[in-house]
């Protein structure tokens, strides 16, 4: 991968000076136009290596060569009546998953150990569903300040579904920190993809965690039959929103949904994106997230010159790179695994 990088083979003549003016001015917090938003997208493949090399100019100089890792827990699955057309656990998927309802704290704890073992900084525990119950508020408050209490330093985030100002401020008085809700697509493109919840609801939500003193981690998904401009249009909308965190997932097509039968994002679209959501949130983590495996492929590790964050141990009923390979490919780019000394010495214990 390094070589890919450090090699001229194919770059296009001039083509470095455009991408780079795109670096210059995102460092400098000025924002691209719509026009120039789309030549990323829109990028000769033979360009991927000025068009990477300058998105990673901008993750650089503001996350380093750091990379934080994530993990997920799946703390409900299944039974989901919202009609997401990508998801295996919505209504309207005869996808073969497992189902339970909402784990034991004592099982919350457990993921929120192996999270710490395996090196993640962050640990999201994750619920299907329209939204959560107050029994689900206080359940997984009860678990959140007990995984506090023995890892003060890890991450907690939380991904519930929709939410309103109360529950935000609850999640909030119980040590989380973050919330993960995601717009998914551009305004125009979602009724294609969910019709049970508007764009306009999960905009909301997004706001309340933001009054309630949350960190928000919100991005999309790449390859649900979306045009660039709606790719576009999601990239300006979260930079409007002021997001923390951004994910970008790609859509992993599962048999019984949907989009079961859709196809995979070609390697240097999803890259193409990635440097794109990089240019118009600069300083914002950008996560390359679900479908990253699948899609990406043997380019996976090039995500992290655009992205300096990634999930491991897989998502919520799809599988995903291990821990372990996930530090090698890291450390083999020249990169370090963002963790503090705090976690580093429990995962010494919990291992």
């Amino acid at each position: 991968m390094a070589t890919f990088l450090d090699t001229g083979a194919g770059e296009q003549p001039g083509a470095r000076p455009v991408y780079d003016s795109y670096a210059e001015r995102a460092l400098a917090g000025e924002a691209l136009t719509r026009d120039e938003a789309l030549m990323v997208l829109r990028a000769p493949d033979d360009d991927l290596r000025p068009l990477l090399l300058a998105a990673f100019r901008v993750r650089e100089r503001h996350f380093g060569r750091r990379v934080k890792l994530c993990m997920l827990r799946n703390a409900r699955s299944g039974l989901c009546p919202e009609d997401c057309h990508y998801c295996s656990q919505s209504a309207v998927s005869t996808a073969t998953i497992d189902t339970y309802r909402l784990l034991p704290t004592e099982r919350l704890i457990e993921g929120a150990e192996t999270a710490v073992a395996r090196g993640a900084r962050r640990y999201c525990m994750v619920t299907s569903g329209r939204g959560p119950s107050a029994r689900d508020i206080s359940q997984l408050g009860e678990a959140t300040r007990a995984i506090k209490a023995r890892f003060p330093t890890l991450e907690i985030c939380v991904s519930l579904g929709l939410m309103d100002d109360e529950q935000a401020r609850a999640l909030k008085d119980a040590g989380v920190g973050w919330v993960n809700h995601n717009l998914n697509t551009s305004e125009r493109f979602h009724p294609s993809i969910c019709t049970t919840h508007t764009y306009a609801d999960r905009v909301a939500t997004v706001r309340a965690v933001q009054r309630a003193g949350l960190a928000t981690c919100c991005g999309g998904i790449i390859g649900m039959g979306e045009s660039d401009d709606d790719v576009v249009d999601l990239a300006f909308a979260l930079r409007e929103l002021g997001v923390d965190s951004l994910p970008v997932n790609f859509l992993h097509p599962i048999a019984g949904t949907p989009f079961g039968d859709g196809e995979s994002v070609a390697a240097s679209r999803g890259l193409k994106a990635l440097c794109l959501f990089r240019f118009t949130n600069p300083a914002t983590e950008i996560r390359a997230a679900g479908g990253r495996e699948r899609n990406l492929g043997s380019w996976q590790a090039l995500a992290l010159y655009p992205a300096n964050s990634i999930f491991i141990d897989g998502y919520l009923t799809t599988d995903g790179l291990a821990a372990e390979p996930t530090h090698r490919m890291v450390e083999a780019l020249g990169f370090t695994v963002e963790i503090e000394a705090e976690v580093a010495a429990a995962a010494a214990t919990v291992g």
